[in-house]
């Protein structure tokens, strides 16, 4: 039976690596497909005017689209040439939401993510993906630091 794992990728150097820390898993396992997934913070409670809603579709698709090119795609086409089942994926939404819906929905036994330093005194009083993650995902979510 292949084992997945649910990588969460930012574009920055602390989602490289939980990317490393998850090659490392999925090598100690028999089989392992690694999903790498870049979700773009999008918040269904932002008031916009009527000319930013007519934007809007066309800014996430090109949204999607940069973070496939520059993030997702490089890292599945690394993992495949290091050997790794890998695939990958680009949602907009809630950070920890969607990590949980793609590792029900794909069947992972994990999700990977890093711990980011950014934020500050914001962050820290209000909470972060990450915290959100560990504290509502249906399986186990290991964070990196």
């Amino acid at each position: 039976m292949t084992s997945k794992i649910v990588v969460g990728l930012d574009g920055s150097q602390s989602g490289e690596r939980a990317l490393t820390y998850a090659q490392g898993l999925a090598q100690r396992l028999e089989s392992c497909e690694i999903i790498v997934a870049f979700i773009i913070e999008w918040s269904p409670y932002t008031f916009q005017t009527a000319e930013e809603n007519a934007q809007r579709h066309k800014r996430r698709e090109e949204e999607i689209s940069t973070a496939r090119a520059r993030v997702v795609d490089p890292a599945v086409k690394a993992l495949s040439a290091a050997g790794f089942a890998a695939t990958g994926v680009v949602r907009h939404g809630d950070v920890a939401d969607l990590l949980d819906k793609i590792a029900k929905k794909d069947g992972a036994e994990q999700i990977v993510v890093a711990r980011s330093s950014e934020g500050g005194f914001v962050n820290r009083v209000f909470g972060t993906s990450t915290v959100n993650l560990v504290l509502h995902a249906s399986v186990p979510v290991t964070v990196v630091p």
